[in-house]
Protein backbone atom coordinates (compact mmCIF):
# COMPACT_ATOMS: atom_id res chain seq x y z
CA UNK A 1 0.00 0.00 0.00
CA UNK A 2 0.56 3.53 -0.59
CA UNK A 3 0.11 4.68 2.74
CA UNK A 4 0.64 3.47 6.62
CA UNK A 5 -2.97 2.82 8.33
CA UNK A 6 -2.37 4.02 11.78
CA UNK A 7 -5.89 2.96 14.38
CA UNK A 8 -7.78 2.92 10.75
CA UNK A 9 -7.03 6.24 9.64
CA UNK A 10 -5.13 6.41 6.06
CA UNK A 11 -2.21 8.46 6.42
CA UNK A 12 0.40 9.77 3.63
CA UNK A 13 4.08 9.95 3.72
CA UNK A 14 6.11 12.80 4.75
CA UNK A 15 7.58 12.07 0.83
CA UNK A 16 4.08 12.34 -0.78
CA UNK A 17 3.50 15.68 -2.87
CA UNK A 18 0.06 15.28 -1.92
CA UNK A 19 1.23 15.29 2.12
CA UNK A 20 3.57 18.35 1.05
CA UNK A 21 0.72 20.46 -0.34
CA UNK A 22 -2.34 19.72 1.79
CA UNK A 23 -0.68 18.81 4.64
CA UNK A 24 2.46 21.28 5.15
CA UNK A 25 1.27 23.90 2.76
CA UNK A 26 -2.44 24.58 4.07
CA UNK A 27 -5.07 24.66 1.42
CA UNK A 28 -6.50 28.76 1.32
CA UNK A 29 -7.47 28.47 -2.03
CA UNK A 30 -10.79 29.86 -1.73
CA UNK A 31 -9.46 33.21 -0.90
CA UNK A 32 -7.66 33.88 -4.25
CA UNK A 33 -10.56 32.96 -6.85
CA UNK A 34 -11.68 35.66 -8.49
CA UNK A 35 -15.34 36.97 -8.12
CA UNK A 36 -17.65 39.50 -9.92
CA UNK A 37 -19.55 42.25 -7.10
CA UNK A 38 -21.92 43.77 -9.18
CA UNK A 39 -20.03 45.81 -11.71
CA UNK A 40 -16.79 45.19 -9.90
CA UNK A 41 -14.35 42.15 -11.11
CA UNK A 42 -11.64 41.54 -8.07
CA UNK A 43 -8.67 39.03 -8.12
CA UNK A 44 -9.24 37.60 -4.85
CA UNK A 45 -11.62 37.25 -2.32
CA UNK A 46 -9.69 39.53 0.67
CA UNK A 47 -10.71 42.95 0.96
CA UNK A 48 -9.42 45.88 3.81
CA UNK A 49 -11.86 46.74 5.80
CA UNK A 50 -13.34 50.15 6.77
CA UNK A 51 -10.86 51.49 9.23
CA UNK A 52 -11.23 55.20 11.06
CA UNK A 53 -7.73 56.83 10.89
CA UNK A 54 -8.68 60.69 10.69
CA UNK A 55 -5.85 61.49 8.97
CA UNK A 56 -7.47 64.29 6.21
CA UNK A 57 -6.88 68.24 6.19
CA UNK A 58 -9.24 69.61 8.66
CA UNK A 59 -11.95 70.32 5.52
CA UNK A 60 -12.26 66.94 4.90
CA UNK A 61 -9.86 66.66 1.70
CA UNK A 62 -7.84 63.81 1.11
CA UNK A 63 -4.11 63.17 1.32
CA UNK A 64 -1.10 62.45 -0.58
CA UNK A 65 0.02 60.39 2.89
CA UNK A 66 -3.58 58.79 2.68
CA UNK A 67 -2.75 58.04 -0.82
CA UNK A 68 0.19 55.97 -0.01
CA UNK A 69 -1.76 54.29 3.01
CA UNK A 70 -3.75 52.75 0.44
CA UNK A 71 -1.72 52.10 -2.25
CA UNK A 72 0.29 49.73 0.52
CA UNK A 73 -2.72 47.77 1.21
CA UNK A 74 -3.14 47.47 -3.15
CA UNK A 75 0.38 46.75 -3.36
CA UNK A 76 0.31 44.09 -0.52
CA UNK A 77 -2.21 41.86 -2.36
CA UNK A 78 -5.88 43.22 -1.30
CA UNK A 79 -8.28 42.73 -4.42
CA UNK A 80 -10.37 45.22 -2.60
CA UNK A 81 -10.32 47.96 -0.36
CA UNK A 82 -12.99 49.72 1.68
CA UNK A 83 -12.30 53.35 2.91
CA UNK A 84 -12.74 54.60 6.29
CA UNK A 85 -15.79 56.17 6.91
CA UNK A 86 -16.22 59.19 4.97
CA UNK A 87 -19.02 62.25 5.54
CA UNK A 88 -20.99 62.92 3.25
CA UNK A 89 -22.63 66.47 3.73
CA UNK A 90 -21.96 69.85 5.39
CA UNK A 91 -24.61 69.63 7.82
CA UNK A 92 -24.41 66.42 10.81
CA UNK A 93 -22.48 63.35 8.88
CA UNK A 94 -19.58 64.32 10.23
CA UNK A 95 -17.94 62.20 13.27
CA UNK A 96 -14.26 62.99 13.54
CA UNK A 97 -12.08 65.87 13.78
CA UNK A 98 -9.77 65.52 10.10
CA UNK A 99 -12.43 62.58 9.32
CA UNK A 100 -12.47 63.19 5.11
CA UNK A 101 -15.65 63.83 3.15
CA UNK A 102 -17.12 63.77 -0.10
CA UNK A 103 -19.60 66.16 0.40
CA UNK A 104 -17.35 68.56 -1.86
CA UNK A 105 -16.07 69.08 -5.36
CA UNK A 106 -13.11 69.99 -3.47
CA UNK A 107 -12.99 66.88 -1.34
CA UNK A 108 -13.92 64.50 -4.24
CA UNK A 109 -11.18 65.91 -6.42
CA UNK A 110 -8.62 65.19 -3.23
CA UNK A 111 -9.70 61.41 -3.68
CA UNK A 112 -9.16 60.75 -7.14
CA UNK A 113 -5.43 60.53 -6.04
CA UNK A 114 -6.00 57.92 -3.83
CA UNK A 115 -8.37 56.08 -6.22
CA UNK A 116 -5.38 56.35 -9.00
CA UNK A 117 -2.80 55.46 -6.89
CA UNK A 118 -5.01 52.24 -5.28
CA UNK A 119 -6.02 51.35 -9.13
CA UNK A 120 -2.52 51.48 -10.27
CA UNK A 121 -1.04 49.01 -7.64
CA UNK A 122 -3.80 46.68 -8.84
CA UNK A 123 -6.51 47.04 -6.29
CA UNK A 124 -10.58 48.19 -6.03
CA UNK A 125 -11.51 50.79 -3.63
CA UNK A 126 -14.83 51.28 -2.54
CA UNK A 127 -15.76 54.52 -0.68
CA UNK A 128 -17.84 54.20 2.57
CA UNK A 129 -20.08 57.03 2.90
CA UNK A 130 -20.77 57.12 6.66
CA UNK A 131 -23.45 59.71 8.46
CA UNK A 132 -22.60 59.73 12.66
CA UNK A 133 -25.68 60.82 14.37
CA UNK A 134 -25.50 60.63 17.62
CA UNK A 135 -22.48 59.02 17.45
CA UNK A 136 -20.41 62.07 16.51
CA UNK A 137 -17.06 63.14 18.64
CA UNK A 138 -16.27 66.00 16.24
CA UNK A 139 -18.42 68.40 13.71
CA UNK A 140 -16.48 71.63 12.40
CA UNK A 141 -20.43 72.76 10.36
CA UNK A 142 -22.47 72.34 13.45
CA UNK A 143 -21.78 72.09 17.70
CA UNK A 144 -25.20 69.36 17.93
CA UNK A 145 -26.57 66.23 16.87
CA UNK A 146 -29.46 64.45 15.04
CA UNK A 147 -30.71 60.71 15.73
CA UNK A 148 -33.91 58.69 15.57
CA UNK A 149 -35.06 60.00 18.88
CA UNK A 150 -33.39 62.29 21.22
CA UNK A 151 -31.53 59.68 23.25
CA UNK A 152 -27.77 59.72 23.87
CA UNK A 153 -25.59 56.52 22.66
CA UNK A 154 -24.11 54.14 25.69
CA UNK A 155 -20.80 54.94 26.83
CA UNK A 156 -18.10 57.68 25.94
CA UNK A 157 -16.56 58.93 22.92
CA UNK A 158 -13.37 57.37 22.31
CA UNK A 159 -9.70 59.23 23.33
CA UNK A 160 -8.08 58.12 20.95
CA UNK A 161 -10.72 59.43 18.22
CA UNK A 162 -10.01 62.95 19.95
CA UNK A 163 -12.96 62.64 21.77
CA UNK A 164 -14.16 63.38 25.51
CA UNK A 165 -16.39 62.73 28.17
CA UNK A 166 -20.28 60.68 27.36
CA UNK A 167 -22.22 61.53 23.95
CA UNK A 168 -24.55 64.54 24.24
CA UNK A 169 -28.23 64.19 23.87
CA UNK A 170 -29.06 64.58 20.15
CA UNK A 171 -32.21 66.38 18.95
CA UNK A 172 -34.74 64.09 16.79
CA UNK A 173 -34.40 64.13 13.09
CA UNK A 174 -36.77 65.24 12.07
CA UNK A 175 -38.66 64.67 8.20
CA UNK A 176 -37.03 67.39 6.27
CA UNK A 177 -33.55 66.86 7.74
CA UNK A 178 -34.53 62.88 6.84
CA UNK A 179 -34.52 64.13 3.59
CA UNK A 180 -31.63 66.71 3.60
CA UNK A 181 -29.79 63.04 4.79
CA UNK A 182 -30.42 61.02 1.96
CA UNK A 183 -29.49 63.90 -0.40
CA UNK A 184 -26.28 63.94 1.27
CA UNK A 185 -25.64 60.35 0.38
CA UNK A 186 -26.68 60.54 -3.14
CA UNK A 187 -24.68 63.66 -3.94
CA UNK A 188 -21.69 61.77 -1.62
CA UNK A 189 -21.95 58.99 -3.93
CA UNK A 190 -22.05 61.11 -7.22
CA UNK A 191 -19.00 62.56 -6.12
CA UNK A 192 -17.24 59.05 -5.37
CA UNK A 193 -18.09 58.15 -9.06
CA UNK A 194 -16.31 61.50 -10.11
CA UNK A 195 -13.46 60.81 -8.38
CA UNK A 196 -12.87 57.13 -10.35
CA UNK A 197 -14.29 54.95 -7.39
CA UNK A 198 -15.39 51.61 -8.21
CA UNK A 199 -18.14 51.49 -5.97
CA UNK A 200 -19.91 52.51 -2.19
CA UNK A 201 -20.86 51.22 0.84
CA UNK A 202 -23.06 52.99 2.68
CA UNK A 203 -22.44 52.51 6.35
CA UNK A 204 -25.30 50.90 8.56
CA UNK A 205 -23.58 49.82 11.40
CA UNK A 206 -21.38 50.42 14.25
CA UNK A 207 -24.28 52.62 15.92
CA UNK A 208 -23.81 55.59 13.10
CA UNK A 209 -27.10 57.30 11.98
CA UNK A 210 -28.57 54.56 9.91
CA UNK A 211 -27.72 51.75 12.45
CA UNK A 212 -29.46 54.55 14.63
CA UNK A 213 -32.68 53.67 13.48
CA UNK A 214 -32.38 49.63 13.28
CA UNK A 215 -31.33 49.93 17.26
CA UNK A 216 -34.62 49.87 19.32
CA UNK A 217 -33.73 51.37 22.61
CA UNK A 218 -31.93 54.71 19.98
CA UNK A 219 -35.21 54.57 17.89
CA UNK A 220 -38.41 55.51 19.88
CA UNK A 221 -40.40 56.90 17.01
CA UNK A 222 -44.08 56.20 16.43
CA UNK A 223 -44.32 56.91 12.59
CA UNK A 224 -42.98 54.95 9.83
CA UNK A 225 -39.60 54.79 11.09
CA UNK A 226 -39.69 53.26 14.16
CA UNK A 227 -41.29 50.67 16.59
CA UNK A 228 -41.34 47.24 13.96
CA UNK A 229 -38.48 45.94 12.46
CA UNK A 230 -39.76 46.80 8.75
CA UNK A 231 -40.85 50.67 10.22
CA UNK A 232 -36.45 50.73 11.37
CA UNK A 233 -34.76 49.34 8.49
CA UNK A 234 -36.91 51.70 6.12
CA UNK A 235 -35.10 54.90 6.16
CA UNK A 236 -31.88 52.57 5.16
CA UNK A 237 -33.23 50.80 2.32
CA UNK A 238 -34.49 54.28 0.98
CA UNK A 239 -30.94 55.35 0.78
CA UNK A 240 -29.97 52.14 -0.81
CA UNK A 241 -32.85 52.79 -3.46
CA UNK A 242 -32.07 56.43 -3.98
CA UNK A 243 -28.12 55.81 -4.24
CA UNK A 244 -28.90 52.76 -6.32
CA UNK A 245 -30.80 54.45 -8.83
CA UNK A 246 -28.28 57.90 -8.61
CA UNK A 247 -25.11 56.14 -9.63
CA UNK A 248 -26.63 53.48 -11.93
CA UNK A 249 -25.51 49.93 -13.05
CA UNK A 250 -21.67 50.86 -13.87
CA UNK A 251 -21.01 51.14 -10.15
CA UNK A 252 -21.34 49.11 -7.29
CA UNK A 253 -23.19 49.74 -3.92
CA UNK A 254 -23.30 48.02 -1.26
CA UNK A 255 -23.99 48.53 2.87
CA UNK A 256 -22.69 47.51 5.92
CA UNK A 257 -24.70 45.75 8.88
CA UNK A 258 -23.84 45.07 12.43
CA UNK A 259 -25.38 44.51 15.92
CA UNK A 260 -22.60 45.62 18.24
CA UNK A 261 -21.79 49.52 17.99
CA UNK A 262 -18.42 51.32 18.89
CA UNK A 263 -20.55 52.69 21.71
CA UNK A 264 -21.87 48.81 22.77
CA UNK A 265 -20.40 46.07 21.76
CA UNK A 266 -22.84 43.75 23.79
CA UNK A 267 -26.06 44.57 21.54
CA UNK A 268 -28.34 42.13 19.81
CA UNK A 269 -31.21 42.39 18.13
CA UNK A 270 -34.09 41.94 20.31
CA UNK A 271 -35.93 39.74 17.59
CA UNK A 272 -33.31 37.62 16.90
CA UNK A 273 -33.50 35.43 13.80
CA UNK A 274 -36.69 36.53 12.80
CA UNK A 275 -36.02 40.36 12.93
CA UNK A 276 -32.38 39.39 10.92
CA UNK A 277 -34.64 38.19 8.40
CA UNK A 278 -36.46 41.38 7.80
CA UNK A 279 -33.43 43.47 7.76
CA UNK A 280 -31.92 41.02 5.41
CA UNK A 281 -34.59 40.79 3.35
CA UNK A 282 -35.38 44.10 2.63
CA UNK A 283 -32.48 45.10 2.29
CA UNK A 284 -31.76 42.57 -0.99
CA UNK A 285 -34.78 44.09 -2.29
CA UNK A 286 -33.48 47.65 -3.00
CA UNK A 287 -31.22 46.74 -5.74
CA UNK A 288 -28.05 46.61 -4.18
CA UNK A 289 -24.82 44.66 -4.96
CA UNK A 290 -23.84 43.75 -1.21
CA UNK A 291 -23.99 43.04 2.09
CA UNK A 292 -21.13 43.45 4.42
CA UNK A 293 -21.79 41.83 8.05
CA UNK A 294 -19.25 42.90 10.90
CA UNK A 295 -19.39 41.67 14.33
CA UNK A 296 -16.50 40.58 16.80
CA UNK A 297 -16.22 37.01 14.93
CA UNK A 298 -17.61 36.83 11.62
CA UNK A 299 -18.15 32.99 12.37
CA UNK A 300 -19.51 32.72 15.89
CA UNK A 301 -23.48 32.51 15.76
CA UNK A 302 -25.61 35.60 15.56
CA UNK A 303 -28.33 35.06 18.02
CA UNK A 304 -28.49 32.00 21.14
CA UNK A 305 -30.99 30.43 18.94
CA UNK A 306 -29.29 28.74 16.11
CA UNK A 307 -25.81 28.08 14.84
CA UNK A 308 -25.99 30.77 12.01
CA UNK A 309 -23.34 33.36 11.67
CA UNK A 310 -24.94 37.42 10.90
CA UNK A 311 -23.04 36.47 7.08
CA UNK A 312 -24.90 33.59 6.52
CA UNK A 313 -28.29 35.01 7.50
CA UNK A 314 -27.41 38.03 5.35
CA UNK A 315 -26.53 35.51 2.50
CA UNK A 316 -29.43 33.24 2.92
CA UNK A 317 -31.81 35.83 3.09
CA UNK A 318 -30.73 38.90 1.20
CA UNK A 319 -29.60 37.09 -2.41
CA UNK A 320 -26.53 39.29 -2.52
CA UNK A 321 -22.92 39.07 -2.23
CA UNK A 322 -21.94 38.93 1.22
CA UNK A 323 -18.78 40.34 3.07
CA UNK A 324 -17.93 39.13 6.35
CA UNK A 325 -15.77 41.02 8.48
CA UNK A 326 -14.59 40.05 12.32
CA UNK A 327 -11.42 38.15 13.75
CA UNK A 328 -10.69 36.33 10.55
CA UNK A 329 -7.06 37.20 11.03
CA UNK A 330 -6.57 33.19 11.18
CA UNK A 331 -6.42 32.51 6.98
CA UNK A 332 -7.84 28.54 8.03
CA UNK A 333 -10.54 30.44 9.39
CA UNK A 334 -11.42 33.44 7.11
CA UNK A 335 -11.39 30.16 3.92
CA UNK A 336 -13.58 28.14 5.73
CA UNK A 337 -16.24 30.98 5.68
CA UNK A 338 -15.99 31.09 1.82
CA UNK A 339 -15.73 27.55 1.40
CA UNK A 340 -18.81 26.04 3.68
CA UNK A 341 -21.01 29.31 1.23
CA UNK A 342 -21.46 31.41 4.48
CA UNK A 343 -19.72 34.73 2.78
CA UNK A 344 -18.18 35.70 -0.78
CA UNK A 345 -15.28 37.88 0.29
CA UNK A 346 -13.83 38.40 3.93
CA UNK A 347 -13.13 41.86 4.95
CA UNK A 348 -9.75 42.51 7.25
CA UNK A 349 -9.26 45.06 9.93
CA UNK A 350 -6.46 44.82 12.55
CA UNK A 351 -4.95 41.88 11.24
CA UNK A 352 -4.95 44.36 7.75
CA UNK A 353 -3.01 47.17 9.70
CA UNK A 354 -1.00 44.31 11.66
CA UNK A 355 0.02 43.30 8.20
CA UNK A 356 -0.48 45.59 5.03
CA UNK A 357 0.64 42.56 2.65
CA UNK A 358 -1.33 39.74 4.27
CA UNK A 359 -2.59 37.93 1.53
CA UNK A 360 1.15 38.01 0.34
CA UNK A 361 2.14 36.93 3.18
CA UNK A 362 -0.44 33.92 3.64
CA UNK A 363 -0.26 32.91 -0.02
CA UNK A 364 3.32 32.14 0.35
CA UNK A 365 3.17 30.81 3.92
CA UNK A 366 5.16 33.42 5.51
CA UNK A 367 4.65 34.30 9.10
CA UNK A 368 1.91 36.99 10.08
CA UNK A 369 3.28 39.90 12.70
CA UNK A 370 0.78 40.42 16.02
CA UNK A 371 -0.54 44.01 15.93
CA UNK A 372 1.60 47.16 17.40
CA UNK A 373 -1.06 48.97 19.39
CA UNK A 374 0.81 52.67 19.29
CA UNK A 375 -1.46 52.56 15.70
CA UNK A 376 -3.78 53.73 18.34
CA UNK A 377 -1.51 56.27 20.16
CA UNK A 378 -1.40 58.82 21.02
CA UNK A 379 -4.61 58.98 18.08
CA UNK A 380 -5.30 56.49 15.59
CA UNK A 381 -4.17 58.87 12.92
CA UNK A 382 -1.68 56.95 9.89
CA UNK A 383 1.64 56.85 11.43
CA UNK A 384 4.52 57.52 9.28
CA UNK A 385 6.32 53.99 9.86
CA UNK A 386 3.03 52.81 9.03
CA UNK A 387 3.84 53.72 5.41
CA UNK A 388 6.74 50.97 5.33
CA UNK A 389 5.53 47.77 3.39
CA UNK A 390 7.50 45.08 4.90
CA UNK A 391 9.02 42.43 2.81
Amino acid sequence: MSFAQQGGVATLPPSSPKYLKEILVPDFEPLWSPVQIGSTALSNRVALAPMTRISATADGHATDRMASYYESYARGGFGLLITEGIYPDTAYSQGYLFQPGLATEGQAQSWAIVVEAVHLAGARIFAQLMHAGSQTQGNRFVGSAISPSAIAPKGEQLAFYRGEGPYPVPGEITAAQMDEVRDGFVSAALHAKQAGFDGVEIHGANGYLLDQFLTDYLNHRTDNYGGSPENRVRFAAEICVAVREAVGPDMTVGIRISQAKVSDNDHRWSGGAEEAQVIFETLGATGINFIHTTEYRAVAPAFETGPESLAALAKQHSGLTVIANGNLDDPETAASLLRDGDADIIALGKAALANRNWPHRVRNNLALDELNTNLFAPVADIKDWELELPA
